[in-house]
C-alpha cells in the first residue's frame, strides 16, 4: 500500500472520535508494555467495528424468515424470504463492520429473477453472537453455509460477497467450495496491508503491527499471504464477476484488479463515483450481478 493509498484509507476511519480515543489508549500502552499493547491491538483488530449493537437496529418486514445457526463459539444468523421457495440459491455475504440489511437491493433484485436470496450475517455482526471475528472465519463459514444449505436440499447457484467476505469467499473456492459462480464486490488484496493499515490508524509501531500479525497467523494456522490473489484467486476454477469502484477509499480500486487477473476467466465490472458501499445497490451492478449468477 502506498502512502498516499494508506493516508486515504486511514482518513475514513481516523475522522471517528472512538477511534482517536483508542489510538491514544493504545499509544500510551505501547509505550508502558509493548507485550500488553500487542495483546489488545489483536483484541481491537479482531472486533467488527461499528459495533453489532448499533447493526440490530434496522427494521426487517414480518415475511422475512429469520434464522440462527451454531457456529464455532459464536452463532450465524440467516435472511431468507418465501419468495421463490423452491429457487436455486444465492447467498448473499456482507463485509467486515458490515450488517445483512445492506445487502436488501441485491437481494431483491436476485429474487426478481426467479432466484432465492438467502443473506447470511459473520460471526459478531448484526444479531449474530460472538464478540471478535476474523478473516479465516469468515472463510470457514460461508464453507459451513453452503454445504449446509446443499444438505438441506437446496440448489446453490451463487455466492456473492462483499469487501473483506469477498476475500473470503475466493479463498474458500480456491480450496473446494463447491459452487459454480462467484462474485466478488470490492475484495481487498492484502490482509497484511489491512494490518499496516490499522496500525497507522492507530499510531501503532511496526514492531506491535508485526507481533499481531504473528498472534492471529498462529491462532488460525493460516499465514496472511494466503489470502492475496496470486495465492487463493489463482485456485479459483468458475466462473467469477469483480465490481470494483475507482473511487473505493477503503479497498483500492488495484485491488479489485488484481483478483480479476489472477482468477482464470474473470470478468471486472469497473464502476466511478460509487465508493464501497454504494456499489450493493447501484442500477449497473444489482444488473450485471443477476446477469452473472442467472
Amino acid at each position: 500500500m502506498t502512502p498516499i493509498a494508506l493516508e486515504t484509507a486511514a482518513s475514513y476511519y481516523k475522522a471517528s472520535p472512538g477511534t482517536r480515543w483508542f489510538r491514544w489508549l493504545l499509544g500510551t500502552t505501547e509505550r508502558l508494555s509493548p507485550a500488553l499493547a500487542a495483546r489488545a491491538a489483536t483484541r481491537l483488530f479482531l472486533t467488527p467495528l461499528p459495533p453489532k449493537w448499533l447493526q440490530r437496529r434496522h427494521p426487517w418486514a414480518a415475511q422475512w424468515q429469520v434464522e440462527t445457526w451454531g457456529f464455532e463459539d459464536a452463532s450465524l444468523t440467516l435472511y431468507s424470504r418465501p419468495a421463490a421457495p423452491h429457487g436455486p440459491v444465492v447467498l448473499l455475504v456482507h463485509g467486515w463492520g458490515g450488517h445483512a440489511g445492506q445487502l436488501r437491493e441485491l437481494a431483491a433484485a436476485v429474487s426478481a429473477r426467479g432466484l432465492r436470496p438467502v443473506l447470511l450475517e459473520l460471526p459478531a455482526h448484526g444479531r449474530s453472537q460472538g464478540a471478535t471475528s476474523n478473516l479465516p472465519q469468515f472463510a470457514r463459514a460461508i464453507d459451513y453455509v453452503a454445504a449446509r444449505l446443499r444438505q438441506q436440499g437446496h440448489e446453490l447457484r451463487a455466492v456473492v460477497a462483499h469487501s473483506l467476505a469477498a476475500n473470503a469467499l475466493a479463498y474458500a473456492a480456491g480450496r473446494g467450495l463447491d459452487v459454480p459462480r462467484l462474485v466478488l464486490l470490492a475484495p481487498p488484496a492484502s490482509p497484511y496491508e489491512y494490518t499496516q493499515l490499522f496500525a497507522h490508524v492507530f499510531g501503532l509501531g511496526e514492531s506491535t503491527r508485526a507481533a499481531l500479525q504473528h498472534r492471529v497467523e498462529a491462532r488460525e494456522g493460516i499465514l496472511m499471504r494466503q489470502f492475496e490473489p496470486a495465492s487463493s484467486g489463482a485456485r479459483v476454477r468458475v466462473p467469477t464477476l469483480v465490481v470494483h469502484d475507482r473511487e473505493d477509499r477503503i479497498n483500492p480500486f488495484a485491488d479489485g484488479l488484481a483478483f480479476s487477473q489472477a482468477i482464470p476467466g474473470a470478468r471486472l465490472l469497473e464502476t466511478s463515483g460509487l465508493g464501497h458501499v454504494r456499489v450493493l445497490r447501484a442500477p449497473q451492478v444489482l444488473d450485471a450481478v443477476v446477469a452473472h449468477v442467472k
